[in-house]
């Protein structure tokens, strides 16, 4: 007897692996931009909010690795990551003109 359940073949899993490597890396690394300009302009110093950034953009990876393998829609994966990390990284843009003169 054969499965009922359909694989879903290696070209979905390739854009899929790549929602979770690339995406994972834009959306985490706008996360760190606007952490760390975020926490400067609220007065911790410039390293120390650099590495604090960091190591939680680190568990923050590993969190959207996982989600974007579980997720069911593959076009909201992408959308979350890339957009989200597009916005962050906007966001920390803005933010980092406001603080340099």
């Amino acid at each position: 007897m054969t499965s009922a359940i359909a694989s879903p073949g290696p070209r979905l899993a390739l854009f899929r692996l790549a929602a979770a490597f690339l995406g994972g890396y834009a959306f985490c690394w706008g996360f760190i931009a606007l952490g760390v300009a975020g926490l400067y302009a609220l007065g911790m110093p410039f390293h120390d909010a650099e590495h604090l950034s960091s190591l939680l953009a680190v568990l923050l990876y590993l969190g959207v690795l996982l989600w974007a393998f579980a997720a069911r829609s593959l076009r909201r994966v992408w959308a979350v990551l890339a957009g989200g990390g597009a916005l962050m990284a906007g966001a920390a843009s803005l933010l980092q003109s406001l603080l340099v003169p």
